[in-house]
């Protein structure tokens, strides 16, 4: 789940909330949306794959 900051920014939260927090971990924050959407299909592929 990507969402666009103030700055400018995107960032990239876990699509289910962390039970210890309560919110969305953020699995970071990147330049372009691009990027963003490039590391979420990396994360997805690590959930599978380890």
């Amino acid at each position: 789940m990507i969402r666009k900051l103030k700055s400018g920014e995107y960032r990239l939260y876990s699509r289910k909330k962390d039970p210890a927090t309560g919110k969305r971990r953020n699995l970071g924050t990147f330049g372009t949306r691009e990027a963003a959407e490039k590391h979420e299909r990396a994360v997805q592929y690590f959930k599978r794959h380890h």
